[in-house]
């Protein structure tokens, strides 16, 4: 089943937004995690290894998720691109059509590839600005 969840980009007060989301809509987190944590920490810089990478709240069939966006790698959080679009898709070929398909006329800002959560995973602006991830994970939720 294709799935289409938020995902939010924050500058650096993720933790903080989503333990306010948590206390609205219950439930628990099914995914954190810091970039000091991660593949990526050697990238990052000290002051942001404690930032959150990754955060997931399941609400319902959906899942609300989030990023700090750090600017010492390059990401520098603007109002409009602190908004995603995150498709879940049932196979990596269904992924290839769909990152393939939003991505005519716009830009691929990360092609479709394995990474090291384990996820396909492609990321692109869409040719009216609209920033879209792609991904197939047999390991849904978020």
């Amino acid at each position: 089943m294709l799935l289409v969840n938020p995902y939010l980009n924050f500058a650096g007060n993720t933790q903080e937004a989503f333990n306010f989301y948590k206390s609205v809509f219950g439930g628990e987190f099914a995914t954190v995690m810091k970039f000091k944590d991660s593949p990526e920490a050697a990238r990052t810089p000290a002051q942001d290894q404690d930032k959150l990478m990754h955060i997931a709240l399941p609400l319902g069939n959906n899942v609300l998720m989030a990023t700090d966006a750090v600017e010492g790698m390059g990401q520098k959080l603007v109002v409009g691109n602190n908004i995603n679009l995150s498709v879940s898709t049932d196979s990596d070929s269904e992924a290839d059509r769909i990152h393939k398909g939003l991505s005519a006329g716009g830009t691929v800002t990360m092609p479709m590839a394995k990474t090291f959560w384990g996820s396909y995973f492609g990321m692109l602006i869409d040719k009216f600005g609209v920033n879209w991830m792609i991904s197939h994970d047999a390991n849904r939720p978020g």
